[in-house]
């Protein structure tokens, strides 16, 4: 699988495999031992997700040597210190049972108690803090952000000694977050795309329909081709073998300009793009 290059030279494979929604146990384990059995090497996943444990069984038990694979997982909101981020660093390391991580975020840039007097600048600095040194120990190859907008970048980067190589947003055909897209882009952040297939609206809209028709692929298929060529890095779930194994023939479609439009222009799916600062969390 192809790579892209972050800004700290660390390569990532341009798709990456989530397990948002797989219930920890059975149905997360058999997921990711089938995508990495199909081809992935690049896993997501966070801690809020409850299915570290499961994840983590599945690369032990795939055989596949660590050094071929990409992991991700994220920081949850109640961690709000320095010492709370390296806590829950090292609870993360325990239940996916690995020695160094490839990628850590930041799950959400506002938690709810934080709203108040700008008092998750102070939050999110004092975990980046923590991130960073993880990062400089060696325990961590790259760090990032999640569900983050210009705003809070900028507040970030105030204090930050290392711009994050990621910021992990709801990027699909209809949800195209313009602003945030054109800031990450000026400053060399990759974009990964959470949601890439909507919530599942994508699968029944005719004109998608329409243009995996044109191509001969499947409607998954064509958004992931549509995310690739926009430059994002999409993180396709899916509990089901032959659908986690149709998602990877996605890179031998080259989407007209017209269709990229028309994709990225796609009307009426479910919420857009959440917006951080009013989240219940």
């Amino acid at each position: 699988m192809k790579e892209y290059l972050l800004n700290n030279g660390v390569g990532i494979p341009v798709l990456g495999f989530g397990t948002w929604k797989a219930q920890d146990g059975e149905e997360a384990y058999q997921a990711v031992l089938a995508a990495l059995e199909a081809g992935y090497r690049h896993i997501d996943t966070a801690a809020v997700y409850k299915n570290e444990e499961s994840v983590g069984r599945a690369i032990k038990d795939s055989g596949i040597p660590r050094e071929e694979l990409f992991i991700t997982t994220k920081l949850w909101n109640g961690n709000h210190s320095y010492e709370e981020a390296r806590e829950a660093f090292a609870r993360s390391m325990e239940r996916l049972g690995l020695d160094y991580l490839d990628l850590y975020l930041i799950h959400w840039p506002n938690p709810k108690p934080l709203r108040e007097n700008d008092a998750w600048k102070k939050r999110n600095a004092e975990v980046w803090r923590a991130m960073e040194d993880l990062y400089q120990e060696g325990l961590i190859r790259a760090i990032g952000v999640s569900n983050f907008l210009p705003h809070h970048l900028e507040a970030l980067l105030e204090t930050a000694r290392l711009t994050p190589a990621v910021n992990q947003i709801r990027l699909a055909p209809g949800v195209y977050q313009t602003e945030t897209v054109a800031f990450c882009r000026e400053q060399d952040i990759l974009l990964e795309a959470w949601g890439p297939f909507g919530q599942g609206e994508l699968f029944q809209n005719p004109a998608v329909q329409t243009v995996a028709d044109k191509y001969g692929k499947t409607i998954a298929q064509v958004a992931l081709a549509w995310s690739l060529q926009e430059g994002f890095l999409p993180l396709p779930k899916s509990v089901r073998p032959e659908r986690i194994k149709s998602n990877l023939d996605c890179f031998d479609v080259e989407l007209s300009p017209e269709d990229l439009e028309v994709l990225k222009n796609i009307r009426g799916l479910a919420g857009g793009a959440p917006n951080p600062d009013g989240m219940d969390f």
